[in-house]
């Protein structure tokens, strides 16, 4: 399996870091995590994939991260937030939601599927995860 490069911006130190040993469990590399904007757009160039929280260290920064690097950086953008309500109708280019608080397995779920489009890949979405439509808005499907 090709491993894929994926991107961590969550300010709690202990949540980024059991999401970042969920992915190398995986067979995935960890590129960093970033706890704001600047730390996180720096990773960037780096990520192919990136979990992203809303609220971070330098405030409610995670939609305008998402959307730099979904449509700035090509990378394939998946939110984790324990506000999806925050979101709204979604954010273009980016794939969708994931609730916190999630289990290891929702967690593996999501990231498969956010690996599995980034390939282009068809593939089922997990049943937790709200997916926005093509032009960003959120799908209740």
């Amino acid at each position: 399996m090709m491993t894929c490069r994926i991107l961590v911006v969550e300010d709690e130190i202990f949540v980024a870091t059991e999401i970042e040993h969920v992915i190398e469990e995986m067979g995935f590399t960890p590129v960093g995590i970033a706890a704001e904007q600047r730390s996180a757009l720096a990773l960037a160039s780096a990520a192919e994939v990136a979990l992203v929280d809303l609220n971070l260290r330098d405030g409610a920064t995670g939609i305008t991260i998402g959307r730099i690097l979904a449509q700035t950086h090509g990378v394939t953008v998946l939110f984790m937030t324990a506000n999806p309500a925050q979101l709204g109708e979604g954010v273009p280019g980016t794939i969708g939601v994931l609730p916190k608080p999630v289990t290891d397995q929702e967690l593996r779920d999501a990231v498969s599927y956010a690996v599995a489009r980034r390939r282009a890949a068809e593939v089922a979405p997990p049943r937790r995860l709200h997916l926005f439509g093509p032009s960003g808005a959120l799908s209740l499907s």
